[in-house]
């Protein structure tokens, strides 16, 4: 429901008010949008993923003792997508997956149930 007239003009002169009495305030209420949070999640984890190619790059091509870089270069890669991802997730707008309806499929019934059902039908129609 859209505020009257009224209620417009007595929320801007508050808003006035307060930037008046504590501009400090209001600048730390104002902070980012959080679509521009997300997308800088979203590229950090990009600047992740690429620092974990160099490092599994670097274990490969080293061998021998610094192995350990190339897996932790691969843990950090992994680490990095899922971390994209969220952000990516987030900007968009789509739902979670724990938000969407869940797939039923239809419960398994047992052999015994099968034929019990075929003979009923074959009874029905004969």
């Amino acid at each position: 429901m859209p505020l009257s007239e009224h209620e417009q003009r007595l929320l801007e002169q508050m808003e006035r008010a307060l930037y008046a009495e504590d501009p400090k305030f209001v600048s730390s209420l104002r902070g980012t949008d959080l679509r521009t949070h997300h997308r800088r999640r979203a590229v950090q984890a990009a600047a992740g993923f690429v620092l974990g190619i160099a490092a599994l790059l670097t274990g490969v091509i080293a061998k021998g003792p610094l192995i350990a870089v190339g897996v932790l270069g691969f843990v950090m890669m992994l680490a990095s997508a899922l971390f994209a991802v969220s952000s990516w997730r987030k900007v968009s707008g789509e739902p979670p997956r724990s938000a969407t309806k869940p797939v039923r499929k239809p419960a398994k019934r047992s052999v015994a149930d099968r034929f019990e059902d075929r003979w009923r039908k074959r009874r029905d129609q004969g």
